[in-house]
């Protein structure tokens, strides 16, 4: 089978994902995404009409993110019309998807040079509200699914993961963040956003807190439980009752807040692959190699436990075992799912989300599986390490992971 080579991965800073407050929030998202499709076409020298498709994740596709935002961004980077494009949506999944289906078109013989990215504009007014299965009824009977925030906090509350434990996680992540900023971990893959009139935009991580304290975190109080109770329709639907519905002697202690839960922001990522034989003809030179990819599912009621399954089923696609991962990224939706997933696997924590994660950094949904791809291949370089595993949750009770191989 045809070789899967990553050529190079950049992303955008993180802006806070607030309209008239982050530094992105008035930045176009086609925009947002041909900063790193130009990027990565300049940084290349690639001949844009080579590129045979762009896969694109983006999971809130209304407004301006709708209407194929990776064929758009592509052509608001300058790209040849030949160079095709299509968006995806797997939730906060897309990101890693994207990268995965574009190695996919390479392994398969399909094509030979490929972008995996995405986008997310968390700031842009009349995202998704309400229930995740819009209303249908007789999928509520089966799969009844609750805000993810609920499910964080039932979580916890069911794996018996204390709020201090949470707390500690997301004070980990800020710190992480902070000395990673410090020494420009970050910096190989950074490119600076511009508005349309030239001006800068963003050069920088904007959400960070690294004046964060183990007893600030401590005082702040829980995020969901009046939204866990809040009438969602006439009927009076709430997102406690839907979980109730699935665990009805469930008691939730509420235990996640804004700070062990990922930061709402806006972002862009992506990632170039070529096939073996196309870089070798081309003089690309390759970062890293699909070592594998998988997808799995588990409960949608609550939604946010198959990372732990995902990454077993790639590491045995990858015929590696999890003492052979020398980096992992697990991306920090709520402190939860990091949390559980290094007691679930019994994992070295000095080897997992070393530079810190979405609650320092942010979540922009569609991208952040792209950036985190490119977050573990920079480190694997920096350490001079070999096996990078990144996996997420996503909605509907989903994950995909990708095993990546520095060359």
């Amino acid at each position: 089978m045809t070789e899967a080579w990553i050529i190079d991965a950049c992303r955008t800073p993180r802006g806070v994902g607030k309209a008239g407050k982050g530094a992105l929030w008035d930045v176009h998202p086609q925009q947002l995404g041909a900063t790193v499709l130009k990027a990565l076409a300049e940084r290349n020298k690639i001949d844009t009409k080579e590129v045979g498709d762009i896969i694109w994740g983006t999971s809130a596709q209304i407004g301006p993110q709708s209407g194929d935002l990776g064929r758009m961004s592509a052509l608001d980077a300058g790209y040849d019309v030949l160079a095709s494009g299509i968006t995806i949506d797997r939730f906060c999944g897309s990101g890693i998807s994207a990268v995965n289906f574009a190695a996919a078109c390479i392994m398969s013989g399909m094509e030979d040079l490929v972008i995996g990215g995405g986008a997310e504009m968390m700031s842009m007014p009349g995202r998704r509200a309400g229930a995740m299965d819009n209303g249908n009824m007789r999928l509520r009977l089966h799969h009844p699914q609750t805000h993810q925030g609920v499910c964080a906090d039932a979580i916890a509350t069911m794996e018996g993961i204390s709020r201090e434990a949470l707390d500690e996680a997301g004070y980990v992540s800020q710190q992480r963040a902070d000395v990673a900023i410090k020494e420009g971990r970050f910096n190989k893959s950074l490119v600076p956003v511009y508005k349309e009139d030239g001006t800068l935009a963003l050069d920088h991580e904007e959400y960070p807190r690294p004046q964060t304290t183990r007893e600030g975190l401590a005082n702040l109080k829980p995020a969901f439980p009046a939204l866990a109770n809040a009438p969602l329709d006439e009927q009076g639907t709430t997102y406690l009752s839907l979980i109730l519905q699935a665990y009805p002697d469930l008691k939730i202690d509420y235990r996640h807040h804004a700070g062990n839960s990922s930061g709402v922001v806006d972002g862009s990522g992506a990632v170039l692959l070529a096939s073996d034989s196309y870089a070798k003809a081309h003089g690309l030179k390759p970062r890293a190699r699909i070592r594998a990819m998988a997808n799995m599912g588990d409960s949608p009621e609550l939604m946010l436990n198959a990372p732990v399954p995902a990454a077993k089923k790639v590491l045995e696609k990858a015929g590696l075992k999890k003492e052979d991962i020398d980096l992992w990224e697990i991306n920090e939706a709520f402190a939860v799912v990091s949390e559980k997933f290094q007691r679930d696997l019994d994992l070295d924590r000095d080897k997992v989300n070393v530079n810190g994660g979405s609650i320092a950094l942010g979540h922009p949904i569609g991208a952040t599986g792209a950036i985190l791809i490119g977050t573990v291949l920079d480190e694997l370089e920096r350490r001079g390490k070999q096996f990078g595993l990144v996996t997420m949750c996503a909605a509907g009770g989903m994950a995909p992971a990708i095993v990546i191989e520095r060359i």
